[in-house]
């Protein structure tokens, strides 16, 4: 059974992500579709990226993945699929799919050529749908796009160092449902950069001197509860997605807020890293 995957921002009010299944299904109804996310930030490039790299490999290989962000179809923003690590991704030559795994070379991209045989108003269901399907029943890519060395690559996300490699700037990427704050600042990069060299990070007027590697393991369990410096308590983590991550213990954006209300950061803000 094929599997579709879908990451957009069409959010859950419109009829947008409904339709898409439909005709993934009318392709071929043995298709299994699989919602990743529908609330990326409008035309946010960085989070649809961010989101795909840390799901699609728990799908198994032979998946196709459609990424419906920035999707119209303009001489600036052409319509790619690729093969990269025995799954399929099928969006637009705008950034996203150089971040899914940049260490890793696609074995195979096309740029997407079919549009004169459809009407392509609405991409991600007139075009993007119809390769998935393409896929799904075991065609190539090449029927369906003409071969593509190279894809645009998105240069200004990642974290600058200082010559003297005391100073790492990194911002923010990402923020999830719980308000957490999570950065470009990889632990791979932070090891490397820092060692074992103290170090403060600085997030606004908020510092951290320590980074744990679970949520829990910055509450210290051996105080009584009634003592014990736990909801609202500020910390800073390595996710499972191997990202810095600045958070608030347990915390609830719709109530007591987030990392993101209560530290004032939003996407893009910046975060430092000082090495002693």
């Amino acid at each position: 059974m094929p599997i579709v995957t879908l990451t957009t921002d069409f959010g859950d009010k419109d009829y947008f992500a409904a339709v898409a299944k439909a005709e993934l299904l009318s392709e071929d109804s043995g298709i299994q579709v699989v919602d990743i996310s529908h609330k990326v930030s409008p035309y946010n490039l960085t989070e649809a990226a961010y989101i795909l790299k840390n799901a699609y490999h728990a799908f198994p290989k032979g998946s196709i993945h459609i990424i419906g962000v920035d999707s119209e179809l303009t001489p600036e923003n052409k319509h790619i699929a690729m093969a990269l690590d025995g799954h399929f991704f099928i969006g637009s030559n705008n950034g996203i799919l150089s971040m899914v795994q940049p260490e890793m070379k696609a074995d195979k991209i096309v740029e997407i050529n079919i549009h004169q045989q459809l009407n392509s108003s609405f991409p991600v269901l007139d075009i993007f749908v119809k390769v998935a399907g393409h896929l799904a029943r075991q065609g190539t890519l090449e029927v369906i796009g003409k071969p593509k060395d190279e894809i645009r690559q998105l240069t200004n996300i990642n974290p600058v160092v200082s010559p003297n490699g005391k100073q790492m700037v990194g911002s923010v990427i990402y923020i999830d449902n719980y308000g957490n704050v999570v950065t470009n600042i990889t632990q791979k990069m932070f090891q490397q950069v820092g060692k074992t060299r103290p170090f403060t990070i600085y997030a606004r007027t908020v510092k951290f001197r320590d980074v744990y590697r679970s949520y829990s393991e910055a509450i210290n369990f051996s105080v009584p509860k009634e003592r014990r410096e736990e909801e609202g308590k500020k910390l800073a983590l390595f996710n499972d997605a191997g990202h810095l991550e600045l958070a608030i213990y347990k915390s609830n954006p719709q109530t007591v807020g987030g990392a993101s209300s209560l530290f004032g950061l939003g996407y893009r803000d910046s975060v430092t890293v000082e090495f002693e």
